[in-house]
């Protein structure tokens, strides 16, 4: 081996003790089923699962009963706030509680109450007369309460469950079950309540739920976060809301997921697009309805072999155009082949960004702040949500529902691109897939955001 003169053979790490450089050291194989390995991995995967399976279920019974009585589409708009202003009014004080509480227990009282909810719903279903819209809508109010401090526990106990070498995997896992609930919930639901009646589906939501409780009680209890004793309700709330506004890959996440919900969301607009503009009747609105989740579906059980975040910003920014291309297609779309193609591929995209917005959320909090965190995440989720509807229908109404869909893909992409220039902390973000922490801003740039909590 040739080598300058005068200079003796230096052994490196990565030489033998020829000095000839050692083969290059295979990076560890990926085990896809690594979470799933853990049996209170599985409780819990289970767990969401059911109770996944069960909301999905108990939205479509209840959208049909509350049809049924009123006739009046305008009443289900009402239905879905019932439920989302006491549960995104109250997200950021459950992220507060979920900080200072055992997270497992709040988990467990929230889902009894949610098993107590559906029980209501199956008894006020079976009297003989048609049920007081009000009792239903008072049912739902009261879900939306114990829904406000659920979620924030849910992602943060989860966090304690998961070892964090398989948070990616075990998101990967978490939100391909979820698409497989969103597929199957609404048509088994639909199927009892056609054949069973109300009652009797709500009945067995509620044992869908009771079997998601049991699953977790099956956990371990885990420590209980050391909270600031000084810190006011007030204070802590506030300290949550700053770390995530001074860093700009969750804010920028969350602001990305909020805009194209909000924008290029066109779900509630399907009937409309089904009746007068595809002409394809009630079954190729279900077709339409269900292409998203599909597309989402197959995207991540991919996703438990190859997760997409050693270049997690860029591929997020990637992710949320391409649902934006899919919006425009859709919108300008005449057959049924094709919108449904451009709906899978939007679910296709938005499945991706899940995966990564749910890395970023686990990987770069603290702890001791994921309640509060996961609060703020549920608060840009819920808004997008129901405010996306709203916007949608608005939309429509004064632009016409196609060119309501297409305008707001193009805005999407645009929001994509500002997103790309302002927030440079997100755009290069990535993670190192092996030991899934993150690489750090390069050229020393800095990520934090100034302070505007």
């Amino acid at each position: 081996m040739a080598r300058a003169p005068g200079r003796s053979l230096e052994l490196r790490p990565d030489c033998g003790e020829s000095g000839i450089p050692n083969p290059p050291v295979p990076p560890p194989s990926h085990d896809s089923y690594a979470a799933l390995r853990i049996p209170e991995v599985r409780r819990l995967l289970a767990a969401n699962g059911l109770a996944g399976l069960a909301g999905q279920g108990l939205a479509v019974v209840i959208g049909l009963q509350v049809y049924a009585i009123t006739k009046n589409p305008f009443a289900l708009g009402i239905l879905g706030l019932v439920e989302a202003i006491p549960a995104v009014t109250l997200a950021l004080f459950g992220g507060h509680v979920a900080d200072r509480s055992d997270r497992r227990r709040i988990v467990l009282t929230t889902q009894a109450i949610a098993i107590l909810c559906a029980v209501a719903f199956a008894v006020v279903s079976s009297m003989e007369k048609a049920p007081p819209l009000e009792a239903l809508y008072g049912i739902v109010f009261v879900a939306g309460l114990a829904r406000g401090f659920l979620n924030p526990a849910a992602t943060a106990f989860e966090a304690q469950v998961v070892p964090r070498e398989h948070f990616v995997n075990a998101a990967a896992w978490s939100s391909s079950i979820w698409q497989f609930c969103a597929i199957g919930g609404p048509a088994l639901a639909g199927f009892a309540y056609a054949g069973f009646g109300a009652a009797t589906t709500y009945a067995i939501i509620a044992g869908f739920l009771a079997i998601a409780w049991t699953c977790v009680s099956r956990i371990a209890p885990r420590p209980v976060p050391q909270p600031n004793e000084h810190e006011s309700i007030f204070e802590s709330i506030r300290t949550g809301l700053r770390f995530v506004f001074r860093s700009q890959p969750l804010v920028g996440s969350m602001a990305l997921d909020l805009f194209a919900v909000l924008f290029g969301g066109a779900m509630a607009l399907l009937p409309v697009f089904g009746t007068e503009i595809l002409k394809v009747g009630p079954v190729g609105v279900g077709i339409l309805r269900a292409a998203p989740s599909v597309g989402a579906l197959v995207i991540m059980l991919w996703s438990t072999r190859r997760p997409p975040i050693a270049h997690a910003g860029r591929n997020l920014l990637f992710s949320v155009a391409g649902f934006g291309v899919s919006m425009i297609v859709f919108g300008l779309s005449k057959n049924l082949l094709l919108s449904a193609v451009a709906l899978a591929f939007s679910g296709a995209f938005d499945g991706v960004s899940m995966v990564i917005r749910g890395a970023i959320l686990r990987l770069l909090t603290p702890d001791h702040l994921r309640g509060r965190v996961s609060s703020v995440s549920w608060v840009f989720i819920g808004s997008s949500n129901e405010i996306g509807a709203f916007e949608s229908g608005l939309a429509a109404s004064w632009l016409g529902t196609a060119r309501s869909v297409y305008l707001g893909g193009i805005v999407t992409l645009i929001v994509v691109a500002s997103t790309a220039i302002f927030a440079p902390g997100l755009r290069k973000l990535q993670f190192d897939p092996y030991a899934l922490k993150e690489v750090g801003p390069p050229d020393g740039e800095d990520e934090v955001m100034p302070d505007l909590i």
